[in-house]
């Protein structure tokens, strides 16, 4: 007998061509994790029992869970509660009212940090904050805004809480903006890589571990809102392993990851990346874990000389010519110990280079079936492509052009950019392709703004930058956000479609993808998502359904303030915002649940719908 059934659902299996069709299969049974059967309501309710949990979907539509192939998930979790997210905020009006909302609320000597996953083009005035006019909303607080990875705006307060002085000199790879009297203004530019604006935001106020826990559920959590119920984390700057690894692994010892994580490993010792990979090796074995919590090789990072920094508005970086010997040794300790790997490569110019080590190794240490990733690949050529498929490597790629192909158009033009990366020429070579958005610095964490991406060929900004040579059809799009995906962790016989055996990973949609206009994709969340049987996240007629989350820590927490209604209701209201009319909101508002009441609280009526 099935321990869940969910029933009236139109199921989009992304099986084979003998799977049933949606028309046919209107009902899921799970059986310990795993999906026991799937078809017609008739044949499933056979597996009803007395214990069975029932589950009406009112004809939603149903698909297997999201997996995003490269995100930052473990990193982005430790800071969830402590950041202010402008993910999809639609003009810099209403994000400076939340981010003067948010400064009133939080106390020394914390920070407001507003990290990634926006792009001034998202923003109707085209703009980003000047630094007066955050100075002016936050004398006292520091704020820390980042920008993509190519600028980071700091207030007065925040220089004064990182010791930012006259005498600080430049790092490399980074410039300090100053004034006429050599003091520096408060914009760090990265030229040409991240490591000031990495560096710079380290310098912040950390959450205590049991906070982190509280902020790593959260963060789940509203990726299982999404729909997202397995990720690859990438690693990333600053995140350790093992200390940094430590509130994860304890949220799963305990039984309380709501995500499938598996998670890679990201060297932090320049000139010392060959040390770290032994020492790692010697800790874990290749894909050491289980089904929530698995260790999925080495990268993104392999060695610091072969990362070109993907900041559009600088010049290309040339890498470095110790490249090539630096990277082998790193390689041949990988295959030698069988770990799969991943490397950042956003230029076919660095990917040339480093396809020409992996295969002069494989000359004498074939790589014999060991899965290995190129990432992002934004301007890899048809060549590039064909050399990854001959050697057996995946293309794993993320919608970050939908936040910066504005900046790319700028310097390489329309041409260029239309085949940025060339999917559909990936597809065509035969390469395994998962998608992903590489949230939550750069880009943000949302997979329906990344299937709009995939569909449209817009920007967040709304330039057309892909015709239809370069564009996916819906079903492509979320096969790559499902069973695409599941090859870059070695899971594509257990994740990516429903059929039976295979994990009981699903989302129910608010919105049918398949039906709905494409510019109301990026508006679609789930309302209900289930990951090995279990149901993580419940909303509206199934909120009751999901087990309670703790309130987020500290109460200050961004965390705690209701979203915004999601974008259609702005278009469909004949007031886009209420900031754009009041202009301000007052110091606090009460601690509210629903949305109407926060923003009625700050006296607008703009959103009673």
């Amino acid at each position: 007998m099935a321990d869940l059934i969910v029933r009236n659902a139109r199921i989009a299996t992304l099986a084979g061509a003998a799977a049933p069709t949606p028309a046919q299969a209107r009902a899921v049974a799970v059986r310990d994790g795993r999906v026991l059967a799937i078809g017609d309501e008739a044949a499933v309710m056979a597996h009803a029992g007395a214990h069975t949990r029932m589950v009406d979907a009112g004809g939603r539509r149903l698909i297997p869970g999201l997996n995003d192939s490269h995100t930052h998930l473990i990193r982005g979790g430790l800071n969830y509660n402590l950041e202010l997210r402008w993910d999809g905020v639609s003009s810099l009006a209403e994000a400076m009212a939340m981010l003067r909302a948010q400064v009133d609320r939080t106390p020394a000597p914390q920070w407001v940090r507003v990290i990634g996953g926006f792009s001034e083009h998202q923003f109707a005035e085209k703009r980003l904050p000047t630094l007066a006019e955050l100075n002016a909303i936050a004398p006292d607080t520091p704020v820390f805004l980042l920008h993509l990875y190519d600028r980071a705006l700091l207030n007065r307060a925040a220089l004064r809480a990182v010791g930012y002085g006259r005498d600080t000199p430049d790092p490399p790879g980074g410039l300090i903006e100053r004034d006429k009297a050599g003091n520096p203004t408060g914009l760090l530019l990265a030229r040409p890589n991240a490591l000031i604006l990495y560096a710079t935001l380290a310098k912040g106020p950390r959450l205590p571990a049991e906070y982190q826990a509280n902020s790593t559920r959260q963060f789940m959590r509203e990726l299982n809102r999404l729909g997202i119920t397995s990720v690859i984390d990438a690693g990333g700057g600053f995140q350790n392993y093992p200390e940094d690894y430590e509130v994860i692994q304890a949220l799963h010892a305990s039984d309380q990851l709501s995500v499938r994580i598996a998670y890679n490993l990201f060297t932090q010792n320049r000139g010392g990346e060959l040390a770290d990979f032994e020492r790692w090796s010697a800790m874990l074995r290749p894909r050491q874990g289980d089904a929530l919590l698995r260790h999925n090789g080495a990268g993104e990072m392999l060695v610091f000389s072969a990362a070109d920094f993907e900041d559009f508005r600088e010049p290309r970086p040339a890498l470095a010519p110790n490249m090539e010997a630096e990277l082998e040794a790193v390689v041949r300790l990988l295959l030698r110990e069988r770990w799969p790997f991943r490397i950042h490569a956003t230029y076919d110019e660095s990917i040339g280079r480093i396809l020409d080590v992996y295969e002069k190794v494989d000359r004498d240490l074939p790589f014999d079936g060991l899965r290995w990733t190129i990432d992002h690949a934004e301007t890899i050529s048809a060549r590039n492509i064909d050399r990854v498929r001959a050697l057996g490597g995946g293309i794993a790629i993320q919608h970050r052009m939908a936040y910066q192909g504005e900046y790319f158009a700028q310097r390489y033009g329309l041409q260029a950019l239309a085949h940025t990366p060339p999917v559909r020429r990936m597809l065509q070579a035969g390469v395994p392709v998962g998608a992903g958005t590489d949230a939550t610095r750069v880009a943000g964490y949302n997979p329906w703004v990344a299937l709009y991406w995939l569909v449209s060929g817009r920007s967040v900004g709304g330039l057309r930058m892909y015709g239809e040579d370069n564009v996916l059809d819906r079903e492509q799009a979320l096969r790559l956000w499902t069973g695409g995906s599941a090859w870059f962790s070695g899971e594509e016989a257990d994740k990516g479609s429903l059929e039976p055996g295979r994990y009981a990973d699903f989302a129910l949609l608010s919105a049918d993808y398949f039906a709905v206009a494409e510019d109301s994709i990026p508006d679609i969340e789930s309302e209900l998502t289930v990951v090995g049987g279990r149901i993580v996240h419940g909303s509206g007629g199934f909120a009751g359904l999901a087990p309670p989350l703790p309130r987020p820590m500290p109460d200050w927490s961004p965390a705690n303030l209701p979203r915004p209604p999601p974008a259609h209701v702005h278009r469909q209201h004949s007031r886009a915002c209420c900031v754009h009319d009041h202009g301000r909101m007052p110091a606090a508002a009460p601690p509210v649940d629903d949305v109407r009441a926060f923003w009625g609280a700050f006296g607008c009526n703009c959103f009673a719908f």
